[in-house]
Formats: structure tokens, sequence, C-alpha cells
């Protein structure tokens, strides 16, 4: 069973201001960005079993070529983006939204 990725508002304002800095930094970087979290995404989606957990239900996948993390848990048919993560944070930002 694959899942439907659902990014709550703090996620998607994390994931949207970095692609946003990487397009700034370098023109089509965003987009590269983009792509590697959505490549993470679809790999999580399909097997998010594999995947270790970091706190209770909460998983982690490091994303390539990016110091980027993202967190999320399972909810019925949905995978729950709680953070997309840039490693340098304070590891307690996340940690508040589960």
């Amino acid at each position: 069973m694959s899942l439907q990725p659902f990014f709550r508002r703090a996620a998607r304002l994390e994931y949207d201001e970095a692609a946003g800095w990487y397009e700034t930094q370098k023109p089509g970087l965003g987009g590269e960005f983009v792509a590697e979290i959505e490549r993470a995404l679809l790999q999580a989606c399909e097997n998010s079993q594999r995947f270790p957990k970091m706190l209770q239900d909460v998983r982690c996948i490091r994303v390539r070529r990016f110091p980027f993390s993202i967190f999320f848990r399972i909810r019925n048919d949905r995978l729950i983006v709680l953070s997309v993560f840039h490693a340098r944070r304070n590891p307690m930002v996340w940690r508040e939204r589960t």
C-alpha cells in the first residue's frame, strides 16, 4: 500500500522557505531541492517501515545532496510530514510538533 503525503502547516513553510532560499543561491537549485524532497517522500510513502523511529512513532528519512531530514508519522492512509528539517537546527523544534 502506498501512502499519500500530507504536510502540516509548519513543515510546508519550512519546505517552501528552503526551496526559495536554494533558488536564490543558484537558479535551478531550488528545483533540485524540491526533486530530492519528492524522491525521499516517495520512498517513505512506498515503504515507511524501513525508516528508523526517532521518537515514539515519528520516523526520519535523510535527504540526499541537501542537509535536510524529513520527520513523519503514519496516520491511516497518510504520511504526515511534521518537519522538513535542516541538520543544523535545534532538534527540539521538530520534537515539539509531535
